[in-house]
């Protein structure tokens, strides 16, 4: 069941991820990918969630027959999207429409033809007919009881082309009872200039209720959108993510974030902006999509701080450095270690870690030095936490971390005559006074390495057995001699409960997978809480 009626009516948080958003390459939604986004998006707070095309396939019809039954919506009402009726016909004998109100929803856009050469070309009729297709439509399905918003399609460049009959397909459509008209840039070449000048004189020729639909071809969509807002429009359309055909839709979060805090527009329920960071890679997960690092407000990298003037000022005051408190976004600040990195980011760091250094220059800069030194070889902290975690206890505490000594591995790849390969490892170290040799095979060498270590760790740790490497990264970087390089490898290990990631580097694949291997496992123990020998 839907809302009875959105936040506030004044200005309208339209999403379209479950239609224009599923036009992206990469992705194809089931319905029950529809219905999950459908939930975060409410948990979200946007006024309107438009569903997708019922009669146009079979997912869409399924979708809201489902969700009339399976989503209570708090905050959203669902939207069904269709195109106005066909020409010689009526808008209550056109099947199309019909399939519209048998969706259930209390919303319907239309899709209408503002630019005279698409109505010429693409419908094949004349301009006086698409007007009454118009007309003939909103009134329908008013007369049935429906919300009616007009998407004036190529609305931009229809404007350039023929200021006159793309002003009065907004005029029929806001006369025969569409709530909202929306101007759609749809080839996605406007600036935010062009949007604002069109918007305001539009607005003012008819008086119309506007909104924005903008593709983001020139990078411009979240711009474009909210020249819209100023200069008048009350209605956004937006996708999560900003996903859509080609490169995309205005992106929901930036546009929602920028309404709120720095338009100071009230658009969201009280409490639901800090959610956005997680709604962001919900979606993403449900779309199977990696979640962009560095997208405004939500990538993990937003609110990242790299140089070490960064980082002094950051010391001092947050805000001397980030435009908003990453918090009311339900983002999180962090500090990248690297050769760029001074005093103030290892201490910040340090800190973020839950390690004071209590002010220690000497040990600040020995870090910042061993840093420096350790970057230089190849090695990269800014995605390897654990890693850069336990070096600077390694000099906070004078050594590193030791729950085992490796007395040697190796690792033995075997090609057969059937084409197949046995990949073998053989561990030996010590632990606790005991020296274990194990050996274990696997899909490839460094599996193999990995079950080898486990094997012989497990017998005197056993809270090892949770660990799982979940992801692996390699790096080929410049080779010094020759032909020769150098390979960094980035480790990601889960205990269940949490994630973490080490680096290794070496001359050789193997050998950097190993250390950073070595890292995951100290680590792991860490985490749980065993003590190491000193």
């Amino acid at each position: 069941m839907s809302a009875s009626s959105p936040l506030d009516d004044s200005f309208h948080v339209f999403d379209t991820t479950l239609r224009d958003g599923a036009q992206r390459e990469g992705i194809n939604l089931t319905v029950a990918d529809k219905l999950a986004i459908a939930r975060h998006l409410d948990d979200f707070g946007v006024g309107f969630i438009e569903g997708g095309w019922p009669g146009a396939n079979p997912r869409d019809t399924e979708f809201f027959a489902r969700a009339r039954e399976e989503i209570d919506f708090r905050h959203a009402q669902l939207v069904a999207f269709g195109s106005t009726r066909r020409a010689g016909t009526t808008a209550a004998e056109d099947r199309q429409v019909r399939a519209l109100l048998d969706s259930g929803a209390e919303v319907i856009t239309l899709v209408a033809k503002s630019h005279d050469r698409h109505v010429e070309l693409a419908l094949r009729t004349t301009l006086e007919e698409n007007l009454e297709m118009v007309r003939d439509t909103v009134s329908h399905l008013r007369s049935q009881g429906r919300r009616v918003f007009v998407d004036c399609e190529h609305f931009f460049d229809g404007y350039r082309a023929n200021p006159e009959y793309a002003t009065a397909v907004v005029r029929t459509a806001a006369e025969a009872g569409a709530d909202v008209v929306v101007l759609c840039d749809t080839n996605g070449g406007m600036l935010p200039a062009q949007v604002h000048a069109t918007v305001a004189t539009v607005l003012a020729d008819t008086g119309a209720r506007l909104g924005i639909h903008a593709q983001d071809d020139t990078g411009c969509a979240v711009a474009n959108t909210l020249a819209a807002v100023d200069a008048g429009a009350t209605h956004v359309q937006c996708t999560a993510n900003g996903y859509g055909e080609r490169v995309g839709n205005a992106n929901l979060f930036p546009v929602v974030a920028a309404l709120e805090l720095k338009y100071g527009k009230k658009v969201l329920p009280e409490g639901r902006l800090r959610e956005m960071t997680r709604i962001s890679h919900a979606i993403a997960e449900v779309v199977n999509l990696t979640p962009s690092t560095h997208q405004p407000y939500v990538g993990v990298s937003a609110f990242a701080h790299k140089a070490g003037l960064h980082a002094s000022a950051i010391k001092v005051d947050p805000d001397l450095y980030q435009h908003i408190d990453p918090e009311s976004v339900g983002n999180t600040m962090r500090m990248l270690v690297s050769d760029m990195a001074g005093r103030a980011s290892v201490e910040l760091k340090g800190k973020e870690l839950g390690i004071d250094l209590g002010g220690d220059r000497e040990l600040v800069g020995r870090i910042v030095d061993r840093v420096k030194e350790r970057e230089l070889e190849g090695y990269t902290y800014e995605a390897a936490d654990a890693s850069f975690e336990l070096l600077l206890r390694a000099e906070a505490e004078g050594g590193p971390l030791r729950y085992f000594d490796v007395e040697s591995w190796r690792a033995i790849v075997e090609d057969r005559p059937d084409g197949t390969h046995a990949n073998e490892a053989t561990v030996k170290l010590w632990a606790k006074g005991e020296r274990i040799v194990a050996t274990a095979e696997g899909n490839g060498p460094v599996n193999a390495l990995d079950r080898a270590l486990r094997v012989a760790l497990e017998k005197i740790y056993p809270q090892l057995g949770t660990l799982e490497l979940v992801d692996y990264k390699v790096r080929i970087l410049e080779g010094r001699h020759g032909t020769s390089s150098t390979t960094r490898v980035l480790v990601s290990t889960s205990d269940g409960a949490g994630e973490w990631a080490t680096v290794g580097v070496a001359d050789n694949v193997i050998a950097a997978s190993w250390r950073a291997l070595e890292d995951a496992y100290t680590y792991g123990l860490l985490r749980a809480g065993v003590e190491p020998a000193r």
